[in-house]
């Protein structure tokens, strides 16, 4: 099967699930996102997008320990999976070929 690729919102929200590690969920994620790319977000953005990725087979998830915080409910908690680091390398990979070839940039110094 051919790589579909990413969209760039996926990109931003697989990266932020990296960053996050073992405390990424949908919150968090929505203020990573927000801290790296300097835009606001909504959160159903966010929790439409982590869902997407994972039918894709790019996030898996689990449910956390509830809290008092949280009225006792319990967070969704994601972490990428081996497909989504490879869609990740992919996308890094394409976008790092581009930039070497825009001559602007490449002046031969």
């Amino acid at each position: 099967m051919k790589n579909k690729g990413i969209g760039e919102f996926e990109e931003l929200i697989l990266l932020a699930v990296c960053i996050l590690a073992q405390g990424a969920y949908g919150v968090s994620v929505k203020q990573e996102v927000e801290k790296h790319s300097g835009r606001s977000i909504l959160l159903g953005a966010v929790h439409i997008t982590l869902y997407r990725l994972q039918d894709k087979g790019l996030l898996e998830s689990e449910l956390g320990g509830n809290s008092e915080k949280r009225g006792d409910r319990r967070k969704r908690l994601f972490r990428v999976t081996q497909a989504g680091m490879k869609q990740l390398e992919a996308a890094q990979d394409v976008r790092q070929k581009m930039w070497k070839l825009i001559p602007q940039l490449n002046t031969g110094v």
